[in-house]
């Protein structure tokens, strides 16, 4: 399905809309939840890779096929995850698979690290990357080392199924640490529960726990979807406003980072005490180039990009290195798209930059590469002019209304 956004230029006031819970909260959360069945959720995330996760972990007698196997499609957080999760689930056989995409995503990392802590891994098509076989087992061993440059999702998984290991984990990351609010989010959540944790310099610590009271969490919204909302913020006149719920000052989340971020673009965000946002243009930036190190929030480095060009501003944005190995390679694919639109762009293994434009090319279709957030940072642009955007059902993967979020503040959107 092709959308075309209709140029909206409109002043939105007192808008108020709810985005559903974190993403990468919920992920986690589930899994913790399939280990211990005491902790319920809410405000969860309706994303298709939260769906996929909770399909998944239900029972894989349930979910998977005669060969016992489970397509996770797109969701890359559930292929690590699950990966973890059922090489520690004593008795288990699985065949984790899922799209085109997805098996062209390496997981070689990952199966390396738990083959180091005793577990049953192949390979079933090509070396390194999915499909893969579980046999679950018991695991004893606890030391494992890994590059600390890699994804976030990878150390992440390890970490979560740490306390039902019978010695619990060290693990030992080498060299400089990439996402580290992701990790230091998962390592939260498990203090949350009770069980104990440590990470100190390169080494982090997960204590064995195998039983927990009974716990609720109330699950934050995602400061991913919130990002596109503070682009149309950007991109619009003084007075602009939307509040949004429900977030916190004291957020786990990385990309929490974009309130400081786009005061440089003249956003404001208010924190109610109602658990809402309220986001404002108060003044226009006066920015020529902008440089962020997004090592920890590469998931709105795009939306950054964009946010940059609608506004005729240079940026060089660095730390992007994860963004190769995503839904599609997220640095090409930007260069590509935001070069149609008019741009000067280049972009190397880890880094963008952008030069300054005066002009927004019309009515040009963007390619979204099967990528949720192609589809959602381009369409803040519809502020400044038309635009296409293709395959935009993918928007499912993580925000499945942001279509009709948009409508419902003024965009005019044809399909």
């Amino acid at each position: 399905m092709n959308i075309k956004i209709q140029n909206s230029k409109f002043k939105i006031q007192n808008s108020k809309l709810a985005i559903t819970g974190s993403k990468s909260e919920t992920n986690r959360l589930l899994l913790l939840q399939a280990l211990y069945p005491n902790i319920t959720l809410e405000n969860t995330s309706n994303s298709d890779d939260s769906e996929v996760m909770t399909k998944a972990l239900q029972t894989n007698k349930q979910q998977a096929t005669s060969n016992n196997q489970i397509d996770i499609h797109h969701a890359g957080t559930a292929m690590r995850f699950l990966t973890a999760y059922f090489a520690q689930k004593e008795g288990s056989e699985v065949v984790l698979t899922g799209s085109s995409r997805m098996q062209e995503r390496p997981i070689e990392i990952l199966v390396d690290a738990l083959k180091q802590l005793g577990a049953n891994i192949e390979y079933v098509n090509n070396y390194g990357f999915p499909p893969i076989s579980i046999w679950g087992k018991k695991i004893t061993k606890n030391k494992v080392n890994l590059s600390a440059n890699i994804s976030s999702q990878y150390i992440s998984a390890l970490l979560l199924v740490a306390p039902k290991l019978e010695n619990g984990l060290e693990l030992t990351l080498e060299g400089e640490i990439t996402s580290i609010p992701y990790i230091k989010m998962t390592l939260a959540l498990l203090n949350e529960i009770g069980v104990e944790t440590s990470f100190i310099e390169n080494k982090i610590s997960v204590s064995p726990k195998f039983v927990i009271r009974n716990f609720k969490f109330v699950i934050e919204s995602d400061w991913s979807s919130a990002s596109y909302f503070y682009s149309i913020i950007a991109l619009s006149e003084i007075g602009t406003q939307i509040t949004l719920s429900s977030y916190k000052k004291n957020s786990l989340q990385g990309d929490s980072a974009l309130v400081e971020i786009y005061k440089d673009f003249g956003v404001d965000t208010i924190f109610n005490s109602n658990k809402t946002i309220s986001i404002s243009k108060t003044n226009q930036h006066n920015l020529q180039l902008t440089t962020y190190n997004l090592n920890n929030a590469p998931d709105i480095a795009q939306t950054i990009a964009v946010t940059c060009f609608g506004l005729g501003v240079a940026c060089h944005l660095t730390g992007l290195h994860t963004l190769k190995i995503k839904e599609t390679d997220r640095l090409e694919a930007l260069k590509t798209e935001l070069t149609k639109l008019g741009a000067q762009i280049s972009v190397t293994n880890d880094s963008l930059t952008l030069d300054p434009s005066s002009k927004i090319n019309s009515d040009i279709k963007i390619a979204t590469y099967q990528d949720h957030r192609m589809a959602m940072a381009f369409a803040p642009l519809a502020v400044k002019t038309n635009i296409i955007i293709e395959d935009a059902e993918v928007v499912s993967k993580s925000f499945p209304s942001f279509w009709s979020d948009l409508k419902s503040i003024g965009f005019q959107i044809m399909e």
